[in-house]
């Protein structure tokens, strides 16, 4: 089960990247629902059916390394990004790029109640901050399309 943990919560080994895994993690995310031509009604139901597997994996790898939050862990990302991404009101390109600038931006800064939900125990804690900063990147693309700019 352990191995299972570590491919979830690494995302399939992109989190042994040296250089800005998270980042790594988010591009891949958003590169396999925008060439899978994932609806976004599809990608909030894979983020929903990845949710509790990715808190799972990543409580298990959080204490197998005896760290609150590794470093290879990047499904984090894979789950905050896709909701970022869900919260388009359309699928474009544009609000692709936006999604992922939203989401990186919100992840980085934390702002209330991300930094606070980074508290909670175990997995919990290493995917609600994400999550989070998710939802405001979703919001945002909505308010964007709200004005026909997306």
């Amino acid at each position: 089960m352990k191995t299972l943990a570590y491919a979830i919560a690494t995302w399939f080994g992109c989190g042994f990247v040296p250089k800005a895994p998270g980042t790594v993690g988010s591009l891949v995310a958003l590169v396999i629902v925008c060439s899978a031509g994932f609806s976004l009604l599809q990608i909030w139901i894979a983020a929903a059916i990845l949710f509790f597997p990715a808190v799972w994996s990543t409580g298990v790898v959080a204490k197998h390394r005896g760290v609150a939050d590794p470093q290879i862990v990047v499904v984090d990302e894979v789950l905050g990004q896709w909701i970022a991404l869900a919260g388009a009101p359309r699928f474009s390109w544009l609000n692709a790029a936006l999604a992922f600038v939203l989401f990186r931006v919100f992840d980085i800064f934390k702002p209330p109640p991300a930094r606070q939900a980074e508290r909670l125990p175990g997995g919990w804690g290493i995917i609600a901050d994400d999550v989070v900063a998710g939802l405001y990147a979703a919001l945002v693309l909505r308010v964007w399309g709200w004005f026909n700019l997306g």
